[in-house]
């Protein structure tokens, strides 16, 4: 199977799009409960914004000439997973999470790596997610740089209707675009961990792919979203054979977005963090450490996961 895009920039809509004078659907009646949205937080200025939009970006059922330019039909259509965007490249000579910037770095920090972001074409927007940075701590908890691992959720290698959540090398992520979610990223639409007891994974981009799509029709693809159980998902990004990214938001079509039951949360989840063949312990609270202590155990969703510090 061909490697999928990367996002780097704004997607476009695969319709037409028009603007209506209406409240939004778009994380209706959610505040940020986090952080005010100048914090920040990952995903808080975002949602603020959304709460108090006075209008709908609606789709048409007109086609875009982006979409149409880039072979849409022969295109992959993969799930639009809601979270915060992040990038895997090297820093400091080993692969790094990199996060989205979400307001301008202090003058130490932007010392630190200002030639580095001038020699990466595309990671103009990003910053290195350090071990101990406060701002990114929900990122950190999801790496190690001394194992050079990631915590990943994806689809179990042998049965597709099984995700798994495992260690995955950083160098098997390199220059790939993922996916952070959980606890406190996005208002947690997929309903993992607790307060007291957070949990992030990753997931890559494109790694949901999505086999029984309707025809690309408005009125097709409304439906499917609202009747068919692979359709409770945010939205659908199409990779495109040249690398072009579109995409179709439930908000498009006048959809909410977050939904009760997830399409993710419908399918058993396996853990398989085995740390044993590590040389060293990882550290007792981290999230690695946590999810060793139920390797091998199934559960029947992602929220039933419950992490015993």
């Amino acid at each position: 199977m061909r490697r999928l895009g990367s996002v780097q920039r704004k997607m476009p809509c695969v319709f037409v799009t028009e603007v209506k004078e209406e409240p939004s659907t778009k994380r209706e009646h959610q505040v940020p409960r986090c952080a005010a949205p100048w914090s920040g937080r990952s995903g808080a200025a975002g949602r603020y914004r959304a709460a108090l939009q006075p209008f709908k970006v609606l789709a048409t059922e007109t086609i875009s000439h982006k979409a149409l330019d880039a072979d849409i039909y022969s295109a992959i259509p993969t799930e639009k997973v809601d979270g915060t965007c992040c990038y895997i490249t090297n820093y400091k000579g080993q692969p790094y999470l990199w996060a989205r910037l979400d307001r301008k770095p202090n003058k130490l920090a932007e010392k630190r790596f200002k030639n580095f972001l001038h020699s990466k074409q595309n990671s103009k927007g990003w910053v290195p997610v350090e071990k101990n940075n406060k701002q990114y701590c929900w990122h950190s908890s999801v790496v190690n740089y001394e194992f050079e691992v990631a915590l990943v959720l994806k689809h179990h290698p042998d049965d597709p209707g099984l995700l798994e959540i495992s260690a995955v090398p950083l160098s098997d992520l390199l220059e790939q675009t993922l996916e952070l979610i959980g606890t406190n990223i996005n208002g947690n639409p997929y309903g993992l961990g607790s307060k007291k007891h957070p949990l992030h994974l990753l997931i890559p981009h494109g790694a949901f792919q999505i086999r029984n799509l309707p025809t690309l029709k408005h009125n097709d693809l409304l439906s499917w979203f609202e009747g068919c159980r692979e359709g409770k998902i945010e939205g659908i990004v199409w990779h495109c054979n040249d690398g072009c990214l579109i995409k179709v938001h439930r908000h498009h079509l006048g959809l909410c977005w977050p939904i009760p039951d997830t399409y993710m949360n419908s399918k058993p989840v396996i853990i398989n963090m085995n740390l044993n063949k590590y040389d060293h312990a990882f550290d007792t609270k981290s999230l690695f450490n946590l999810l060793s202590k139920i390797d091998n155990q199934k559960f029947g969703r992602l929220r039933d996961i419950i992490l015993d510090v």
